[in-house]
């Protein structure tokens, strides 16, 4: 992966709790930043063919390693394109540890 197939903007968003006026917790999402991102969409497979069927878009965003990016967990989310994406699983490191990847859908 280089730099240059970055092409896509993808805002990272953390789950915050906070508690309203009558004491119920309140889940929300606060943007903690932006990240170019290369997004690769999954194609075979059984899994992949179920998760269509269920109106779901599985993919690989591959993003440039930060100290943003090594927070990223399974809880957050991302918005690409004005698509909201749940992360399925926490970020992997490439061989070269200059990159993230990770599975979400959306």
């Amino acid at each position: 992966m280089t730099a240059g197939q970055l092409t896509k903007r993808a805002l990272l968003m953390e789950p915050v709790e906070a508690v309203d006026a009558d004491g119920q917790v309140i889940q929300s999402w606060a943007d903690r930043g932006a990240v170019w991102c290369n997004v690769r969409w999954l194609r075979g497979g059984e899994a992949v063919m179920q998760a269509r069927l269920a109106s779901k878009s599985p993919a690989i965003v591959t993003m440039r390693a930060s100290t943003l990016t090594r927070r990223v967990t399974s809880e957050w989310k991302l918005r690409i394109d004005g698509r909201e994406f749940d992360a399925k699983e926490d970020p992997r490191e490439t061989d070269d540890r200059a990159f993230f990847e990770m599975l979400v859908e959306g």
